[in-house]
């Protein structure tokens, strides 16, 4: 872990919006990745000079402007609405430049097939923050794990709903809950369980139910569309053979069950360490770095990997954060929306 000032070699960057998310969280993240900010493009004149003064860049109304007169910018961070995604990506792509940019990535599958087409060899990642968290991680490693693995389920929860009229929402290039929220469970369920090859979508009248995946490994995922307080209700719960893990909030555990026999078993404590449950939380007592949500939430994971793929020439197609794992959540967003209790094969 390094800090901004400590790297020795540094990207060049601009960064596109200077919205709220941009200022809570992109903003804040780059004092730790090996970055140097040289502009700030944003349309609101007085918003973009503001922020731009604060970080010590230059402030554009647009982006052409800034690739323009910025020539040494090398990559950007594009964080705006999902209907504008796509065009300023097309327009970094063609100026040459590496991009990051916030999910959703659009509002239709097809324009993140065209941006895939326009790639070609510069580094394109999408901000799936719940496929890049600490504890997504560390659920692939107990799946991967020969102890563990033989992944067979996935349930997420997650506060939202699904609109009835899927067709109308798709023709108008509309942004609804399912959209702007479903990219975060859809994130975790796509990086822990691989490519989905089924989709269906049960819902009531209020939008709320259910979205079942079929893996091509076999497992099935469900997404349950709850209602509940604010914040908003999010667990993800993963089921093996022989254990099981929850995620909650801060929370990890590794349930592994104990040494059993219905009805003569009197300890849920037995001897030795190779059984019962595993916690990892992250700490509150201390002014550290992994309880901070720019760390708990991935958001520190998918900008560093981003630059480090830039600086090691790595291109991450196919893989976490890609074009095609975007496309891939893009796919079943819009099958879940026509699925009404049909599947939909993907």
């Amino acid at each position: 872990m390094s800090y901004q000032r400590e790297y020795k070699k540094r990207i060049k960057v601009g960064v596109i919006g200077a919205g709220s998310h941009t200022y809570r969280n992109i903003l804040p993240v780059l004092n730790y990745l090996p970055v140097e900010l040289k502009a700030i493009c944003n349309p609101g004149e007085e918003k973009g000079k503001i922020t731009a003064r604060q970080y010590g860049c230059a402030w554009y109304p647009s982006a052409a402007e800034m690739y323009q007169r910025e020539p040494e910018i090398e990559a950007v961070f594009i964080i705006v609405s999902p209907k504008m995604h796509p065009p300023l990506v097309k327009e970094a792509l063609a100026a040459g430049r590496h991009v990051w940019v916030e999910k959703p990535v659009s509002v239709r599958a097809a324009e993140v097939e065209e941006m895939i087409s326009l790639r070609g060899d510069l580094v394109a990642v999408v901000g799936l923050k719940k496929a890049f968290m600490p504890a997504t991680v560390k659920v692939k490693e107990i799946i991967s794990d020969k102890n563990y693995g033989n992944l067979k389920s996935i349930l997420a929860v997650y506060h939202m709903t699904m609109p009835e009229n899927g067709e109308e929402i798709l023709a108008r290039n509309e942004t609804p809950n399912w959209l702007l929220n479903g990219v975060h469970p859809l994130s975790f369920m796509c990086e822990v369980g691989g490519r989905v090859s089924e989709v269906i979508s049960y819902t009531n009248q209020e939008g709320y139910g259910a979205v079942l995946l079929s893996y091509a490994n076999g497992a099935m995922g469900t997404l349950h569309l709850s209602s509940g307080p604010s914040p908003s209700v999010e667990r993800y719960d993963v089921f093996g053979t022989s254990w099981q893990m929850s995620i909650t909030d801060q929370s990890v555990e590794l349930r592994r069950g104990i040494p059993f026999v219905y009805g003569q078993t009197v300890s849920f404590a037995p001897p030795g360490d190779d059984s019962g449950t595993i916690v990892w939380n992250a700490a509150n007592c201390l002014a550290t770095l992994e309880n901070k949500a720019l760390f708990t939430q991935g958001i520190y994971n998918e900008t560093k990997y981003f630059c480090d793929c830039i600086l090691e020439g790595r291109h991450p197609v196919g893989g976490t954060g890609s074009l095609e794992q975007a496309l891939e959540i893009m796919r079943i967003y819009e099958a879940a929306l026509l699925s009404n209790g049909k599947p939909v094969t993907l």
